[in-house]
């Protein structure tokens, strides 16, 4: 699949996470039992206007998993209010299963590679809302996949 490359800028976004040490081969397991404890936490805590879920992968394995969140909170010793990196990031977005995310990660790599914008090691995604037609046409599935760049300026 061609992905539409972006070099823009981000802003921080508040999230409420599961944070821990993953494998990548349990990433399929770990992302979406996190996913629910943490909606779990939302609704039990009443967080208003809890937003996408999020997976923010960090150096030396660790991943924040959870949901974008409109305010700051105090979480418990599971759920954790974080937020995602601002900065200059480089971008694309993913239609497809989320088996195929890792053609969207390669391609921003690749880009990144080519055009000398070296990497700052962090990069996450957001899920779009599922809506039911995915179920029929997983090719409908949108994922924003995004690379944090290193500061140039320093």
């Amino acid at each position: 699949m061609p992905y539409q490359i972006e070099l823009k800028n981000s802003d921080a976004i508040l999230t409420a996470v599961v944070r821990e040490r993953v494998l990548p081969k349990e990433l399929s397991r770990f992302v979406p039992a996190a996913c629910g404890e943490v909606w779990s936490f939302v609704r039990s805590a009443s967080l208003p206007k809890p937003g996408r879920h999020i997976a923010l992968y960090l150096n030396d394995g660790m991943v924040e998993v959870g949901v974008e969140v409109s305010e700051r909170f105090v979480g418990n010793d599971r759920v954790h209010c974080s937020q995602l990196p601002s900065g200059r990031v480089v971008t694309a977005v993913h239609f497809g299963p989320y088996q195929r995310l890792s053609e969207a990660h390669a391609s921003i790599r690749r880009w990144c590679a080519e055009h000398e914008h070296p990497l700052a090691g962090i990069s996450w995604e957001v899920y779009g809302h599922w809506d039911g037609s995915w179920n029929a046409d997983p090719s409908k599935i949108r994922t924003d996949v995004f690379y944090l760049l290193q500061n140039q300026s320093a």
